[in-house]
This record gives structure tokens, sequence and C-alpha cells, in this order.
């Protein structure tokens, strides 16, 4: 019986290195975004004029009560980033479910900081896409 031994489409072979490299990508915006939440988390815990206060709105938590939600999602999502560059398959997982926590997050944040919420809710769907899509069989650093 011969086996098919013929290598894989290119087509296939390009979306897997692209996915691939999307995985590491993701894997940095995660801690360069997490770095980030921890940085606006102080910012928010150390002074509540670092923020505009918006009027009546749904989601009005204190601003340092936002300060201690962003600090604490920042420090997992750049643990999680870090853990997705080290190949370590928990973190593919777990970074799946905090890009989807992040994203609500910044939602919920959208009054407070329009144009970075926006940015951010891009980056944390690229993010789920390409810990979702790519093949992990040797992404590692």
């Amino acid at each position: 019986m011969a086996q098919n031994t013929a290598p894989p489409a290119p087509e296939s072979s390009a979306r897997s290195s692209w996915a691939s490299g999307g995985t590491v990508f993701a894997g940095v915006l995660m801690m360069v975004s997490g770095v980030v939440g921890v940085l606006n988390g102080i910012a928010g815990i150390a002074k509540d004029d670092v923020y505009t206060r918006i009027g009546t709105y749904v989601y009005a938590f204190n601003l340092t009560t936002w300060g201690w939600i962003h600090l604490i999602i920042g420090v997992l999502v750049a643990v999680t980033g870090w853990g997705i560059l080290k190949g370590f398959d928990v973190a593919r997982g777990f970074g799946i479910g905090l890009a989807a926590l992040y994203l609500i997050e910044n939602f919920m944040f959208l009054p407070y900081a329009p144009v970075w919420s926006v940015v951010s809710i891009a980056l944390a769907v690229f993010v789920m896409w390409a810990l979702a899509t790519a093949d992990h069989s040797h992404a590692t650093l």
C-alpha cells in the first residue's frame, strides 16, 4: 500500500505559518496590553482625577475600583501572554478566556477612555482568533 507523502498544499502551509506567527504576535500583544493595563490601574488607584468622570452610566464604578480591575486583569493578561510565548498549552485556553474578559472590561470602560477601549477591543478579538486557530504543534519560542 503506497503512502501519500506529498508535502502540504502551499495554501495550507501559508495559512498555518501566518496563524502561528499570529500566535506569537498575540502573546506579545497580551504582554504589552497587560503592562498597559497595570499602568492604567496604578494611575486609577493613585489619583481619582486621572480619568474624566462620566455622568450617569450603567457600569459606573468608583475610579479607584476601575483602577483595581485594570491592575488585576492586566497582571493576568501579561502573565498569560508570557505563557503563550513560552508555548504552554494551558496558556492558550486561559488566554482566550482572558481576552474575552479583557474585551468585556474595555466595553464597560468605553465612556472613560473611548479610543483606547475600542483599540483594546479590536486587539482582544485578534488575540482570541489567533489563539483559537493556530496550529500549536510547534509554536514555541
